[in-house]
Formats: C-alpha cells, sequence, structure tokens
C-alpha cells in the first residue's frame, strides 16, 4: 500500500467497518478494508480489521466520524 494512506478505524466487526466505509462513499471519500481476522476462526479469536483513508481526506473524515459517533 502507498505511504499515503492512514489507519483511521480498527474493529473486531466486519459489519461495523463496512457502515463506516459506505458512509465514507457516500461522501465521496476512498477508503481500503485491511482485513487481518483469520477466516477460518471465529472473530472473538482475535485478529482486527483497519479502515484506511488517503491522508488528503483526513480533516473531512474526522468529522464525518464524529457525526457519526454522535447519532
Amino acid at each position: 500500500m502507498e505511504n499515503n494512506w492512514t489507519k483511521i478505524f480498527r474493529s473486531t466487526n466486519p459489519i461495523q467497518v463496512e457502515i463506516i466505509k459506505h458512509m465514507l462513499e457516500e461522501n465521496k471519500i476512498k477508503s481500503i478494508i485491511m482485513n487481518q481476522q483469520d477466516s477460518a476462526h471465529n472473530m472473538s479469536f482475535g485478529g482486527h480489521i483497519d479502515l484506511y483513508v488517503q491522508e488528503n481526506s483526513m480533516k473531512e473524515t474526522i468529522e464525518l466520524l464524529k457525526k457519526h459517533n454522535n447519532e
């Protein structure tokens, strides 16, 4: 992955990550999911899912996450 991507969210819940990714896409912010979970195991056995955005989208992303958390 190129150096201009920054991790903005981490979770063990894939649905939660997808909801945030969808919110970003609706606001025309590109994001990438990096899933570090082992698909052979249940989510409770560890691993995490990271969501990245490009650095030039950080300000808008932070504002959207704050708004999302307040809803």
